[in-house]
């Protein structure tokens, strides 16, 4: 057998040997893979994905594959649109346009079901005069001069999936690129991000043109940029250290409240913001984990950890709020307009032009308040009162349709009669077997009665499965250390609590992303639908085949109970999230809902490096794993890509004291001999800028080569860090990774 690293975890070394200082690498045998674009790299992927794809194309998964695309392309499900002026813009993708439309309507004729598009731009189109994969990633409008309409845009064009964009001044009136050679804006392709200054100026944070860039890939610099221009020759008026993360340039055009911004990005969870005040950055003197927002007169904080503020403690996850000048003046009056609890957490906020939207879980439910900053004619500030529009066990969520802070529309010429939208809002709930429903609402003053709020529905999803026949349930199973851990648990309503249904467990735990309820057509008929064979039932009952049981752990490291929930599986008490995992597998178990052979886990990105631990720390569990785009390599993760800008959730694998925790939840060095270890599936892309193929790569040749049976791995040459930038290769990728599950676990292979 192959002697790999994996036997010798802490032999020195690497392809340059140590750095004094630093922890020493392991051998790494697979360090060739690591040349992305390499010639026999991409001999390795393509004979791998010929493999698996001998393996998994069978007759049973052109059906699903097409059942699932069906899903993705169907004409029916809601256009989701942004208001920019009097338009109400949508991007939108199905069969006949693969890459998409860019496109608005009036509001009268979005209302009405039918709505008449006006295509802006036709990617597909884009892509095949100019010869390049173009993957469109928003438009950026300029704010207009009161009385004029919005007309110029700048469009992200991704020539790949990935990260990097490149930016192009649109015109929408002209339905066309505005040309360099006339001053149009174009900025080369890179990562970064640009935000209008004024009509003629744009503030770029970017790594194109030789542009300074971080250990994390991103921009390490910002610039004014003009008409004819270029970036080269620009103003540089920001820079921040190279081991920062990135820096970043914004600006706030609403009239009577102008503000240039400057972001220090420390790390993924520290920043320092500065305004720019008579040309010279005057920082906000905040702690570097207090998350800063504004609107208009307000300046709002959301601290990650407790923060002291002349004597009163503020807990993490709260939201508070003061006078902008007054605070950068020195004045520490705070108001408290949300505080946590140990069931509720705040997700998101969102203004409309006169009031406040918080969108809270309460043990991962959507509960929704509205604030009024100042009630006229009384002396009550921040008053607050509960939308009641948030079924249980349902994901709601809240945002304003006005764009540019509730301004009203401009001369755009259509007619919408939308004027008034200053207040409105959208509500868009959606639950594991409820499809999601769009209703827009308006937000009033009623005098003592407070806000009051009225809606409409405007759009609900078609039905991809029969819902009827499933039932929702939360459990909460009990961690290591003792913690309640929550789950959702989607089955049939007549669940045969035998220990013979195939589940799928699904999970995240990283960066503070909450995994709530979410409708999806394709689990619905890929996991939920499909059947086993029919088989004798116990103590001669009929035969009968089952469908699968599709779950979502809520584990820490996550956000559904804020910042403490996330910080809980920090770097050294990782451990934690893969502890809380595993405890849910068991109680899956326990209660007769499956068995080992017949569970299987699946994650993405910090959800392949879950999944990853599950495969090497409690390969007992399980009987499959489902392994996308992931972190596997802890040692090297920093160096691949965009890793390093991690550092903050994993620890920095260069230093010898961080390196000891590391390595316990490094997969690619967890792998042992001897160790019976589940069917795997490795998946990732090409052209993933963020955490890159190479960790994937990696972990599929060293588990080969170590003769560890039923390893698959599959590269798909686009798509970046998502996997898919279509629907097509989206519906590829769900069905690999679905018929994968459903083989292994079901034991057939339809």
């Amino acid at each position: 057998m192959t002697t790999t690293a994996a036997e010798h975890p802490t032999a020195p070394g690497g392809p340059d040997g140590p750095i004094s200082g630093t922890a020493p690498e392991p051998v790494d045998e697979n360090i060739w893979l690591e040349d992305i674009y390499g010639e026999a790299p991409l001999a390795w992927v393509r004979e791998q994905n010929a493999r698996t794809e001998e393996l998994l194309q069978d007759a049973a998964y052109g059906e699903l594959e097409a059942r699932i695309l069906e899903v993705l392309d169907s004409t029916d499900r809601i256009a989701m649109v942004g208001k920019h002026g009097g338009w109400y813009y949508n991007f939108w993708k199905d069969r006949k346009n693969p890459k998409g439309l860019w496109r608005r309507t009036a509001w009268e004729s979005y209302r009405a079901g039918s709505p008449e598009w006006e295509t802006l731009l036709d990617i597909d189109a884009l892509a095949a005069a100019e010869g390049e994969e173009w993957v469109f990633h928003g438009a950026n409008f300029l704010r207009p001069a009161p009385g004029q309409p919005h007309r110029l845009a700048l469009l992200a064009l991704s020539p790949d999936g990935g990260d990097a964009n490149r930016y192009r001044e649109f015109d929408v009136e002209t339905r066309s690129f505005v040309d360099p050679a006339e001053g149009g804006f174009d900025l080369p392709t890179a990562k970064g991000h640009v935000a209008w200054l004024d009509a003629d100026t744009l503030l770029v944070a970017s790594t194109a043109a030789d542009l300074p860039r971080t250990s994390s890939s991103y921009a390490r610099t910002g610039v004014v940029l003009g008409r004819g221009e270029s970036l080269a020759a620009a103003e540089r008026i920001f820079e921040i250290p190279e081991d920062h993360m990135m820096a970043l340039l914004a600006h706030d055009s609403t009239p009577g409240f102008e503000r240039t911004f400057a972001v220090d990005w420390i790390s993924f969870f520290e920043t320092r913001t500065s305004v720019l005040r008579d040309g010279v950055w005057v920082e906000i003197d905040v702690p570097d984990d207090v998350n800063l927002s504004t609107h208009r007169e307000w300046l709002l904080f959301r601290p990650q950890g407790d923060w002291t503020v002349n004597g009163t403690s503020y807990p993490a996850g709260s939201l508070l709020a003061a006078d902008f000048e007054d605070f950068l003046a020195g004045g520490r009056e705070l108001s408290v307009l949300f505080t946590p609890d140990e069931h509720t957490s705040l997700q998101s906020w969102s203004w409309t032009r006169d009031f406040l939207l918080l969108n809270l879980l309460r043990d991962v439910s959507s509960e929704i308040r509205v604030l009024d900053p100042a009630r006229p004619g009384t002396d009550v500030a921040w008053a607050a009162s509960v939308l009641d529009a948030c079924p249980p066990l349902h994901d709601v969520n809240a945002y304003s349709v006005a764009d540019d802070d509730g301004a009203e529309d401009g001369a755009d010429g259509n007619g919408g009669g939308d004027n008034a939208a200053g207040n409105d809002f959208w509500l868009v709930a959606t639950g594991f077997a409820t499809p999601s429903t769009l209703t827009r609402g308006t937000l009033t003053r009623a005098g003592a009665d407070g806000v009051v709020s009225t809606h409409e529905v405007i759009r609900t999803a078609p039905s991809f499965f029969d819902e009827d026949a499933y039932e929702v349930q939360q459990h909460f199973a009990v961690s290591k250390d003792g913690t309640r851990v929550p789950y959702f648990q989607v089955a049939a309503r007549d669940l045969v609590l035998d220990g013979q249904n195939p589940t799928q467990l699904s999970g995240y735990g990283g960066f503070e992303i909450s995994r709530a309820p979410a409708y999806s057509g394709a689990v619905g008929r890929a996991w939920l639908e499909r059947r086993t064979e029919e088989s004798a039932g116990a103590d001669g009952e009929a035969p009968h085949s089952r469908g699968g049981v599709y779950v979502v752990a809520n584990i820490r490291g996550g956000g559904e109970y804020g910042p403490a929930w996330h910080r809980a599986a920090l770097q050294d008490k990782r451990h934690r999230a893969y502890e809380d995992f595993a405890a849910v597998a068991q109680d899956l178990i326990s209660r007769g809902v499956t068995s080992p052979q017949r569970l299987g886990c699946v994650g993405g990105s910090n959800g392949g490096l879950l999944v990853g631990n599950m495969l090497t720390q409690y390969p007992e569990l399980f009987g499959a794993v489902s392994c996308g785009v992931p972190l596997l390599d802890m040692r090297r993760y920093s160096k691949l890509s965009a890793g390093y800008s991690w550092i903050a959730e994993y620890g920095d694998p260069d230093v010898p004291e961080q390196w000891e925790f590391i390595r316990t939840f490094s997969p690619y060095h967890l792998l042992r001999d001897g160790v019976e270890y589940p069917e795997t599936f490795i998946w990732t892309a090409t052209s993933d800028d963020r955490v890159g193929p190479v960790q994937a790569r990696k972990m599929a040749a060293r588990m080969q080569a170590m003769g560890i049976p039923n390893v698959w791995f599959h590269e798909a040459l686009e798509g970046g860090h998502a996997g898919a930038s279509d629907n097509r290769q989206a519906a590829a990728l769900q069905s690999r990774s679905q018929h994968f599950l459903w083989r292994a676990l079901a034991g057939r292979a339809d």
